[in-house]
């Protein structure tokens, strides 16, 4: 006698959601305490993140259908995954959340009507921002969670939340966490932070001009190599931008970050004092310096001119590796 199966129906959007709010509900502290339980609850969340990654964007050989993807957005937010998706992260495996992560990029860029639904659903839910920075203390995930957020700063409003708010200051310490890979995406992070979104970046630098420079001068100044090649290559690109003008006319009137460029010309990094010139020279072609600064300058004018000449003749010498 011979048995005909039937091929299992696929899962309705609807379906798929629940699925996976119930397998990343299930990992709670009660499955943790039983290793068995949790490798069985930690292998039926992979099997339904794999799921639903193949339903937002195809399994190779079918393209994703766009009215199921739409769905799967609305269903995300309205039974508040996007959040378990966060607050589960470090629990998973590495291949889960690597496709979690691909799934939360594709369900940010979903418009629902004219608005992105998953955007609106974190404009409601703020803290979850707050929690993606936090993430960057834990290096297990610390990659997965700078995907995320770099995903969200390419949206206006989310992006000027976190550079409003007191997680954004965490960026000066997480750029220089010791595990190299870590803070790499950290700065990577802080540099769309303070470049993506113009308008956003102008207005904050001019609320906090005062804290954010104060914080910024111990980049410039750091004994790590890399992170003064950074933030001095950064401070370059945002503050000769047009849109931050009235700050950099702000910034070359100060004796003390005229002192740290000074500084950084005499790097033992041809790049750094190369990048460190690029501002410099914006101090002193300003027709109306202070007489504070016209001092220094008059007084270090011979020590200056020898720097600038030897700067010239080693330009493009140095065999460096760009570190961005």
């Amino acid at each position: 006698m011979s048995f005909f199966f039937k091929p299992s129906r696929p899962k309705t959007p609807t379906e798929l959601v629940k699925a996976i709010k119930d397998s990343l509900v299930a990992l709670d502290t009660k499955t943790v305490v039983e290793v068995k339980a949790l490798e069985k609850a930690l292998e039926e969340v992979e099997k339904n993140v794999v799921a639903v990654k193949q339903a937002l964007s195809g399994d190779g050989e079918v393209e994703p259908n766009p009215d199921n993807v739409s769905q799967i957005a609305v269903e995300i937010c309205k039974e508040d995954v996007l959040g378990l998706f966060i607050h589960k992260l470090s629990i998973l495996g590495w291949e889960a959340r690597k496709d979690l992560v691909h799934c939360w990029c594709i369900l940010l860029r979903q418009m629902i009507g004219s608005s992105y639904c998953c955007v609106e659903y974190i404009e409601n839910h703020l803290e979850l921002l707050d929690f993606l920075v936090v993430c960057y203390d834990n290096k297990d995930i610390a990659l997965n969670c700078g995907s995320m957020l770099r995903e969200c700063i390419k949206f206006p409003t989310l992006a000027k939340y976190i550079l409003e708010s007191t997680s954004f200051e965490l960026f000066f310490k997480y750029v220089e966490l010791p595990n190299f890979d870590v803070a790499s995406d950290a700065f990577a992070t802080f540099k769309e932070l303070l470049t993506k979104h113009e308008t956003a970046v102008s207005e904050y630098l001019t609320a906090h001009y005062e804290e954010f420079f104060e914080l910024y001068e111990k980049l410039l100044t750091s004994p790590n190599y890399v992170t003064r090649r950074q933030s001095l290559k950064l401070l370059s690109e945002f503050l000769l931008e047009p849109p931050n003008s009235h700050i950099m006319k702000r910034f070359i009137l100060e004796v003390r970050y005229l002192k740290v460029m000074m500084t950084l010309l005499r790097d033992s990094s041809k790049n750094i004092q190369l990048s460190a010139f690029h501002i410099f020279k914006v101090f002193v072609a300003n027709p109306n310096k202070p007489r504070d600064i016209i001092v220094i300058l008059a007084k270090n004018h011979e020590r200056l001119l020898a720097l600038l000449h030897n700067l010239s003749i080693g330009k493009g010498n140095e065999d460096e590796h760009d570190l961005g």
